[in-house]
């Protein structure tokens, strides 16, 4: 049986089964008729052809429907997002990343703020059997049936604190994070949550849930574009031109790094006082750690503005994927050995 960490997020969908990853546009489109299928040039992973027919209907996921989809569905409504979004973005990673048909148990997460609430419907969106079929590049037709067996939701932040904690073989593999006090700052698109584990349990007081996502700076820029460009461009096509630094509209190359600068460096600021007001009274933190998609791009902004001991980012890992990495082991431990190893809450 298959055991999948799974972290559906507004900007990214991330998935492992402990070999194998994958990262994807968390957006969806109608599934056009391609009429010219072959690839001039082999460079293209998996995650870029993610093409599924789910209850019968067809659907382009992630950079596919950015490029081929007349019509892309994108949302930061997390309701909308967990009843519209969730279930096609959980599928994709699941053909992605299963072989064949069969059952699988998944560890997924949400939001501080919003596990509470939502956890049970997103548990039960997951849950069950589903028919799909997965198109590859060249038309062929897969049929898969999964049986989704078991789901756990956990908050968000904890993957990380399992992926730090935790070796590929579910031991307990740097003590700190099960002995010490640790605060985890991860941001993400449209939300960053803030938690602490104290010896791995929970501190409701120095945890939450804001809007201060990467997206917020997104918005920013997309806006200054349109002063300057008159073009709308959407948030998810702004990834690639925040990292290199500039974006093409029109045959005119505007430069973003300067703008870029001003907007993180506000958004760390903001973020930094959210620290600093939240983790007042915890003053005998041991270890602040940043995670995240949105993590990863702010942390030289960032890192200077705490108080405190933070862990080194290291550059060599996809931070995108560091919840989720902690997710499957999680998740290895629950179902997949007898093991001891720190148990995240079940309840806040």
């Amino acid at each position: 049986m298959d055991i999948l960490g799974i972290d559906v997020g507004f900007g990214f969908t991330k998935a492992t089964n402990g070999k194998d990853s994958i990262v994807f546009k968390s957006i969806f489109g109608e599934a056009a008729q391609i009429q010219f299928r072959d690839q001039l040039l082999d460079q293209a992973g998996s995650e870029s052809h993610l093409h599924l027919e789910v209850d019968g209907v067809p659907y382009f996921i992630g950079e596919l429907a950015e490029r081929q989809s007349n019509v892309c569905s994108f949302t930061l409504d997390h309701s909308q997002f967990i009843e519209s979004f969730a279930k096609t973005m959980a599928l994709g990673a699941m053909a992605s990343l299963m072989p064949e048909s069969g059952s699988v148990r998944i560890v997924t997460g949400l939001p501080v703020s919003y596990y509470q609430r939502q956890r049970d419907q997103l548990a039960s969106i997951l849950r069950g059997r589903h028919s799909l079929v997965q198109i590859d590049p060249k038309g062929t037709r897969r049929e898969l049936a999964i049986n989704v067996v078991q789901v756990r939701v956990i908050p968000q932040p904890f993957g990380t604190l399992l992926d730090n904690m935790l070796s590929e073989v579910v031991e307990i593999s740097d003590k700190r994070f099960a002995q010490s006090k640790v605060g985890v700052i991860d941001i993400g698109f449209r939300t960053s949550d803030y938690t602490i584990a104290d010896a791995t349990k929970y501190s409701e007081r120095g945890s939450h849930t804001t809007d201060s996502g990467i997206a917020q700076g997104f918005a920013l820029i997309a806006n200054k574009l349109r002063e300057v460009s008159g073009v709308k461009v959407e948030l998810y096509r702004l990834y690639d031109a925040v990292a290199q630094g500039s974006i093409k509209i029109r045959g005119k190359t505007i430069d973003l790094k300067k703008l870029t600068e001003e907007i993180f460096t506000k958004l760390a600021t903001a973020v930094a006082t959210e620290v600093d007001r939240l983790w007042a009274e915890d003053w005998d933190m041991d270890l602040i750690v940043i995670t995240g998609g949105g993590g990863a791009v702010l942390a030289p902004y960032l890192r200077p503005l705490l108080q405190g001991e933070v862990l080194a980012v290291d550059a060599s890992k996809d931070l995108r994927l560091q919840n989720v990495r902690g997710y499957w082991k999680y998740a290895k431990h629950l179902w997949g050995r007898n093991q001891t190893a720190p148990e995240p809450p079940t309840e806040i």
